[in-house]
């Protein structure tokens, strides 16, 4: 079996890198795509997964959005026209999409983000499966034009995909220079480049600015973390904070950095997610409308939806000063993620079985 797996992101790496390496194991011949994309390729060379480089990112405009995706399904079809997969496999990526289809190579697409609509168009249509936790409705991806016999839920968030499998390395603090005895507070900025947050977020004033000006005026003791994305976040940071900060411009083991965390800050969704089954008190202030994943760890008491600064720095500081909330937290989401199951095994499930289909 020949499976093509398309990574854009560095989430995507972290979530189909045991189902590659799964289907290595196996004996199948894997090939993994990705795009210029400095956040998604560092995250691959931290995995040490042999990939590709095809087409580029598109910035944060629609127009350099339309005119990168045209280039990379050009690209990317000569390459699978020439290598001629069994299966396609991608976490809703448009350009995978349509190269698939075009080329009569089923796609599974993988998606927990309904959220961003615009992907979700370009690419559930074309796909012979689409794969998402249960929490999400099957009405949701028919609205989409996902066949009514290629939806296939599991009862996991996608973060449990590597957690499962994780272990902590200790090594991160060093890289940062943190201290392993004194509270940790971590901070992700928002993925201002994302369609779906067009308008309401700007890579050049990211919004947990003003939150970490409030948790600095507290001068609580604990060190501060914020990991950004894109070329603009880290020296916007870096200016306004100095060394009061650690402004990590780069990809880090960043799961093991939310296990010796003390409390997170998140203003996009993947961390906030790890963050919560890790058990660490977890702060969301995206920017845009709740994902639905967001809002079911919020009933689940493990992930608070805050947007002013200062009522954030408020629960912060309450936070680090309750040892008995803190491991409250730890129990809650050890629990939930032992009760979710591995959505590895499941996509991994219905690749065999696109690829029996293709063969047949």
């Amino acid at each position: 079996m020949k499976v093509w797996i398309d990574v854009l992101t560095p989430k995507h790496a972290l979530f189909f890198e045991p189902l590659y390496r799964d289907l290595v194991r196996d004996g199948h011949e894997l090939l993994l795509t990705t795009r210029t994309y400095r956040e998604a390729v560092e995250a691959l060379r931290l995995k040490q997964l042999r990939f590709r480089i095809v087409g580029e990112h598109g910035g944060g405009s629609r127009y350099g959005k339309l005119l990168a995706s045209g280039r990379r399904v050009v690209k990317l079809a000569r390459l699978i026209e020439s290598w001629r997969p069994d299966t396609a496999v991608s976490f809703s990526s448009p350009e995978a999409a349509r190269v698939a289809f075009g080329l009569g190579v089923p796609h599974v697409a993988v998606n927990d983000s309904p959220h961003s609509w615009l992907v979700a168009r370009l690419s559930i249509p074309l796909s012979r499966y689409v794969c998402s936790p249960w929490i999400i409705r099957r009405n949701v991806w028919l609205s989409f034009g996902a066949r009514p016999d290629g939806i296939v839920p599991y009862k996991a968030l996608d973060a449990a995909a590597w957690l499962k499998r994780y272990k902590p390395n200790p090594a991160v603090l060093k890289q940062l220079s943190l201290k392993r005895d004194k509270p940790i507070i971590v901070s992700r900025t928002e993925e201002s480049f994302a369609s779906y947050l067009e308008g309401k977020a700007s890579d050049s004033a990211p919004v947990i600015g003003p939150v970490t000006e409030e948790i600095l005026r507290r001068k609580l003791d604990a060190q501060i973390v914020i990991s950004t994305r894109y070329g603009r976040q880290a020296p916007v940071l870096r200016q306004k904070f100095g060394d009061r900060v650690r402004v990590v411009d780069h990809i880090i083991d960043a799961t093991s950095l939310l296990y010796y965390s003390t409390i997170f800050i998140g203003s996009g969704g993947t961390m906030t997610v790890e963050a919560a089954l890790l058990g660490r008190p977890a702060i969301s202030n995206f920017p845009g409308e709740k994902p639905l994943y967001i809002k079911y760890l919020e009933r689940k008491g493990l992930v608070k939806t805050i947007r002013s600064p200062r009522e954030i720095a408020l629960r912060v500081a309450r936070t680090l000063a309750s040892e008995e909330e803190r491991e409250e937290q730890k129990k809650r989401g050890a629990k939930l993620l032992r009760q979710m199951e591995d959505p590895v095994k499941v996509i991994s499930g219905v690749v065999r079985k696109t690829s029996r289909l293709t063969e047949n």
